[in-house]
């Protein structure tokens, strides 16, 4: 019976879908966050040169009232959920076109969800 196989794999294709972020390291992500602290704070209502990432997981992209976002980023129009953060983490310049962050990206998958992780206890 063909069945049961194949929702046993579909059922380990889910748990590893879903597990990248329940894998991730948090105080590693702490760690390679500092990189973004140049430019981003972890403090809510404090700006930088970048705004305050502080309860950025859920939050929708450039919705913070004292920061003067670029206009790429305000018509970027998404929440920062897990895969958003992923994307744009990876190639900042090549998800959201003229965005103002000069930063170059994450390249390493594991450390993008290491720091999403650690994103995700900013609340």
């Amino acid at each position: 019976m063909r069945f049961p196989n194949v929702m046993l794999a579909l059922s380990i294709l889910a748990a590893m879908s879903a597990g990248s972020a329940a894998a991730a390291d948090v105080e590693a992500g702490k760690t390679a966050f500092k990189k973004c602290a140049l430019c981003h704070t972890t403090e809510a209502g404090k700006n930088k040169i970048g705004p305050s990432l502080f309860g950025i997981v859920g939050r929708k992209s450039a919705a913070l009232e004292n920061f003067n976002y670029s206009e790429a980023m305000k018509k970027f129009d998404h929440t920062w959920d897990e895969a958003t953060l992923d994307t744009y983490l990876a190639d900042p310049r090549g998800t959201v076109p003229e965005t103002k962050m000069i930063f170059p990206g994450i390249k390493d998958k594991a450390e993008r969800d290491d720091v999403i992780a650690y994103l995700e206890t900013l609340k």
